[in-house]
């Protein structure tokens, strides 16, 4: 596999901003100068290092002793290791985040995510219903963007009425306006209400159980290391609650609609997908390899690693770069060749180690279903692309709004 080379010179420095409209419109070319010119890189406008190629990330991944989690996962936090907020297990190290972990991890076991299937039909399907039978409509907005959190919010027991507010705090929450690190001051007002609501949400619980995962980790007891079983407290419960929300409405909304727009660019792939629905998840594998939501992680060095002839020192803080990672020429023949029949390979889009993707079984299927869906109703879409709107998020990548007509 060949490797294509450039130099940053005085003219063509070699920059990468995570805050930037270049890094938030597209990082592919970035990404790729990173790989070849600077693998372990340093920034010194926000005192972070980066890696990006396939072996080095991976790798970080697993040496848990070095990169650290309890910091934060975003610049935001690692900046400033004082301002984490309140404890959720993707801001824990084992062995404490083994022990919260294995709390809710048989809810997403395959078989488990398997009997969710109906639900998760019926959920599609139902905001598909009530597009109709419009010729043009916006694909995320009106579709992708609502159906996700109202699955995961059905799991946990979010009373129906009250599914979409939390999506909106959740995108308000991982904004991030071009060249601020720091989320706004509306930002940090819809964590606030999010995480109040959900303190609330576990205490209504408690006085009134019912057969939902909110009530099953009231009801939980963890040993803590010391060999005594103890229930878990309620910011800890909303700090799960938080948790998988997020995640389950951000990761799906993003993977649908980045398919939409790559289907809409790749018709003969789309071809493949409507004469062999076998080809599906197939498809989802690639559309995580090719742009994957979840773009970067934020690591905290707890000691010196030595990479690539480069040290990294302890007290630093590291993204892992997914998004350049499953890029890489060294891992990928043809990489930027977008392949639905390319063999599957390490989603590290949904993280990897101690901290993969709890819902990546869920995420999948919900992921499936949807292109399954949109190739039932929509079999002839194309994807307006001068209507195309990416988000602008910490972390994650996707899109906003993807209008589409329907037609031929």
């Amino acid at each position: 596999m060949s490797t294509p080379q450039s130099l940053a010179t005085e003219d063509n420095p070699l920059d990468f901003d995570p805050f930037s409209s270049t890094f938030f419109d597209d990082p592919t070319a970035i990404y790729r100068r990173l790989r070849n010119e600077a693998p372990v890189y340093f920034n010194e406008r926000y005192g972070f290092w980066a890696l990006s190629r396939w072996e080095d990330v991976a790798s970080a991944h697993k040496d848990v002793a070095a990169f650290s989690s309890s910091y934060g996962t975003d610049l935001h936090h690692l900046s400033d290791p004082e301002r984490i907020p309140f404890r959720m297990i993707i801001f824990m190290d084992p062995p404490e985040h083994d022990q919260m972990r294995s709390l809710v991890s048989r809810v997403f076991t395959p078989r488990a995510v398997s009997q969710l299937g109906p639900m998760v039909r019926r959920v599609v399907s139902g905001f598909a219903d009530a597009i109709g039978t419009a010729d043009s409509f916006d694909l995320v907005h009106e579709w992708a963007a609502p159906f996700p959190v109202e699955v995961i919010s059905e799991m946990l027991g979010v009373p129906a009425g009250d599914r979409q507010q939390i999506r909106h705090w959740i995108d308000i929450m991982l904004h991030r306006e071009v060249g601020s690190i720091h989320p706004s001051p509306e930002a940090e007002s819809a964590s606030l209400e999010a995480g109040l609501y959900m303190f609330n949400l576990v205490q209504d619980h408690r006085r009134h159980p019912a057969d939902d995962m909110i009530t099953k980790l009231i009801e939980a007891e963890v040993d803590r290391g010391d060999g005594v079983m103890t229930r878990l407290e309620d910011d800890e419960i909303a700090g799960f609650l938080s948790l998988l929300a997020g995640a389950g409405a951000e990761t799906v909304t993003k993977l649908v609609g980045n398919a939409a727009v790559l289907f809409s660019r790749n018709p003969e792939q789309w071809q493949l997908v409507i004469e062999q629905p076998d080809a599906i998840p197939g498809a989802v594998e690639e559309i995580l390899r090719y742009l994957p939501p979840a773009q970067y992680n934020g690591r905290y060095m707890l000691e010196d690693r030595t990479i690539r002839g480069v040290t990294i020192p302890a007290g630093q803080p590291v993204l892992l770069l997914a998004g350049a990672a499953t890029r890489d020429e060294r891992a990928f023949d043809d990489p930027d060749r977008f392949d639905i029949t390319r063999p599957p390979a390490l989603a590290l889009g949904f993280g990897y180690g101690v901290h993969s993707c709890l819902g990546a079984a869920l995420a999948r299927m919900e992921s499936r279903i949807a292109i399954a869906e949109i190739a039932k109703r929509w079999p002839r879409y194309r994807v307006v692309e001068d209507g195309l709107r990416r988000v602008t998020m910490s972390n994650v990548a996707g899109y906003s709004n993807v209008p589409i007509h329907t037609g031929s």
